[in-house]
């Protein structure tokens, strides 16, 4: 049997950017579900950082008291997974678990996220978030000063070498499945004291999440401390194409097109966070979700006030229309 609920706006996602735009509906005093999966990107990380006045925070505790903070303005929060959408504005449905549940609103956020895509290398994944990093900004202090490797994975992976270059004199540049460097770059590259390494990749050496050597084509190693990967960033789309839009997609990334505010082409529908931002990290993902919240209360308010007015002029309407009706019958009762 489906269960059937009803709100001003659904909210597909509890990460950051989605709690973040439920707190701001809530306390407009719209009535919101968000709909989580409980599977943050973040889950892995021992901490957030560059979150200002939370540095370091467990990414899983900052979750814990957005959701708190969600609820205590009246947020209902759903456990589960959003598996299909359908509908237009004022009038959409979110499936969750199948046929399990049926939201029904008349906005939509998604703050669905995205799917880090990782080489296909061993090793990576089992040290992923822990001592395999793709964020200078993210994890770049915490292995300021050791051995780090940077493995080629596209054209970004040179920019990932300056930047790491930055808090370690010990960076390697495994090329892999980089563009071989040009002559101007293997200058900069020797100017930063970073050495080049072209045989493929075969393999991380791990123990259990910390990363112990690059293994080469041919056998060979180098012990490192930290990897550094660039994957490519594949937003959750499924539910705004089903809604009819169309996503964007590039080498590295696909994503949800919106414009700052998060508007999509699709009527109806926001997206806040990394569904719509691929490189927007923990602190720009919930002022995405402020910012989109905010734009929905302003829409949702825009249409009640239209309302508003049709209902005030309705009797106004109708009373002229009688006494219209009335003159009319009454010019023909003269002969008129």
């Amino acid at each position: 049997m489906t269960t059937n609920k009803q709100a001003d706006v659904v909210v597909i996602g509890g990460g950051v950017a989605g709690l973040a735009a439920a707190v701001v509906l809530g306390r407009s005093r719209r009535s919101v579900i968000v709909v989580d999966a409980g599977q943050p990107r973040n889950a892995p990380s021992a901490g957030a950082h560059n979150v200002l006045g939370l540095e370091g925070i467990s990414p899983l505790e900052l979750l814990a008291r957005g959701r708190a903070e969600a609820e205590s303005y009246g947020v209902n929060i759903v456990t589960g997974s959003a598996t299909n959408a359908s509908g237009v504005l004022d009038d959409f449905t979110i499936e969750v678990d199948g046929e399990a549940l049926h939201v029904k609103a008349r906005r939509v956020v998604l703050a669905t996220g995205l799917i880090d895509e990782l080489p296909a290398v061993p090793g990576i994944e089992a040290a992923w978030g822990h001592s395999v990093l793709h964020c200078a900004f993210c994890h770049g202090w915490e292995v300021r000063d050791q051995r780090i490797a940077v493995l080629g994975c596209n054209e970004n992976s040179f920019h990932q070498v300056l930047l790491f270059s930055q808090l370690s004199d010990d960076v390697t540049f495994f090329i892999h499945d980089a563009p071989n460097p040009t002559d101007e770059q293997r200058e900069q590259l020797a100017a930063l004291g970073v050495d080049v390494v072209t045989p493929r990749v075969e393999r991380l050496l791990v123990e259990g999440t910390q990363v112990r050597a690059v293994e080469i084509e041919g056998g060979r190693s180098f012990e490192i401390d930290a990897a550094v990967v660039a994957p490519r960033f594949i937003a959750r789309t499924a539910l705004y194409e089903a809604l009819g839009g169309n996503r964007t997609t590039s080498p590295f990334f696909e994503q949800i097109p919106a414009d700052p505010r998060g508007t999509t082409a699709v009527p109806g529908v926001w997206a806040a966070g990394n569904a719509s931002e691929i490189m927007t990290m923990v602190a720009a993902s919930a002022a995405s979700g402020v910012t989109v919240g905010s734009a929905v209360h302003g829409d949702l308010a825009a249409a009640d006030l239209a309302q508003a007015v049709r209902a005030r002029r309705k009797p106004f309407s109708a009373a002229m229309e009688a006494e219209n009706c009335e003159a009319i019958l009454g010019d023909r009762r003269h002969g008129i």
